[in-house]
């Protein structure tokens, strides 16, 4: 991420041009870190280019908002071909976490908590956020929900990581090693609350 980090910096005029591509490049699933963007974008607006604020935050906002869109789109329209293909099931690998009796219980409980899970894991990082918008292609999700939930999520997130950034400015790097806590945090809760989830629905089959 330091190449990223760099390549915003040294660009700063232009920075929400780039903070928007970088951020639909990550729909793709390249390993592109939105809370990374977001923060040094921030940053920029604080102390370099604060005539830009407003371009900044819309740029990471709407390229945080499509990158979710791809995601879903890939979900919806590829990825029963590739989970179709027996090739890839020839593979221990894929076999073991993508098996297709685990993603028929996967498409059950998001059709079932798909909101929820899909607000809630908006705040996620470390992958989540982008295997929660595909599998909500992948179940076939309403699309207009999927637009609602997401961009009410996306308002929270973004806001928060534009507000840190903006006021930590050239400390952004303090901000990292707190986001670093958070994410640990934030996950932790993430796996408890679908834990709960898991155990009340066997409670009420019981």
């Amino acid at each position: 991420m330091d190449i990223v980090i760099s390549l915003l910096q040294s660009a700063a005029p232009n920075a929400h041009y780039i903070a928007f591509g970088l951020l639909v490049m990550a729909g793709f699933n390249l390993p592109v870190s939105e809370d990374i963007i977001f923060i040094i974008s921030s940053s920029l607006a604080a102390t370099v280019v604060p005539e830009n604020f407003y371009k900044l935050f819309i740029g990471c906002f709407m390229g945080a908002y499509i990158s979710d869109v791809i995601a879903y789109g890939i979900g919806r329209f590829a990825g029963n071909k590739v989970l179709e293909s027996d090739r890839l099931y020839k593979i221990k690998v894929f076999k073991k976490n993508f098996s297709r009796e685990k993603l028929k219980k996967i498409e059950q409980y998001f059709e079932k908590y798909g909101a929820k899970t899909l607000f809630l894991g908006r705040f996620i990082p470390f992958g989540v956020r982008n295997m929660l918008f595909m599998t909500a292609g992948l179940i076939k999700m309403p699309f207009r929900k999927f637009l609602i939930v997401d961009l009410a999520a996306l308002v929270f997130t973004s806001s928060i990581l534009f507000y840190l950034g903006h006021i930590f400015g050239q400390n952004y790097h303090e901000l990292f090693f707190l986001l670093k806590k958070y994410k640990i945090i934030i996950f932790s809760l993430f796996i408890v609350f679908l834990l709960l989830l898991f155990w009340k629905h066997k409670l009420k089959r019981k």
